[in-house]
């Protein structure tokens, strides 16, 4: 997998927000998976001590476990996105099944952005989705989740693709902690020093 998103995908899908168009210095940091009780109030540490703010996209039953975790996101001046309810494969589930779960998820993840999960979405399900969420894609993937990926790479990830407007993903999850507590910290001040900062979408 690569750490940008495809030219010919976001050509092909331009409906999708891939990157926001700004004469800032600015990047919007996202963070998938979450939230997660051991990871989510680290991250949330290391973001206040670069003043920087983040979207979550939180996978809904992950809310429904942890809620004092989702609310200390709200709490810190974060957005957070809907990512379905189970982490669905939208390429892998039944449409219906799909939009159900995105649904159960909205009821407890109350925001108009949605990324879908791998991001597998068809182009059939755009429209639908459309009505009601900005559904958030990227410019730059970290790959911290990646067991082929150290964390070194992953910090050349971020910090070599990134520029004004560019979305870019870690995770808070357990599967990427690795990786994504030793890049983040590293990308943030890096970019700190470029006198840029980190908005919410």
């Amino acid at each position: 997998m690569k750490s940008t998103a495809p030219y010919l995908l976001r050509m092909i899908l331009p409906q999708l927000t891939w990157e926001v168009k700004t004469d800032e210095r600015k990047i919007f940091l996202t963070f998938d998976d979450g939230p997660n009780p051991e990871i989510t109030p680290r991250v949330l540490e290391i973001l206040d001590n670069y003043q920087a703010k983040a979207t979550f996209f939180c996978v809904g039953e992950n809310v429904e476990r942890y809620p004092e975790v989702y609310r200390l996101l709200l709490e810190k001046g974060h957005r957070t996105g809907n990512h379905t309810y189970n982490h669905l494969n939208g390429w892998k589930t039944p449409r219906d099944e799909y939009y159900d779960n995105i649904e159960k998820c909205g009821r407890l993840v109350d925001s108009v952005l949605f990324r879908p999960p791998y991001g597998r979405i068809y182009f059939r399900h755009i429209p639908y989705l459309k009505m009601k969420y900005r559904i958030i894609m990227w410019s730059v993937l970290s790959l911290d989740f990646s067991k082929k990926v150290s964390p070194e790479q992953c910090l050349h990830n971020v910090v070599n693709n990134s520029r004004p407007g560019s979305i870019v993903v870690f995770h808070d999850s357990k599967k990427a902690a690795e990786n994504m507590f030793y890049a983040l910290p590293k990308f943030l001040e890096h970019f700190r020093k470029k006198d840029f900062t980190f908005s919410v979408l």
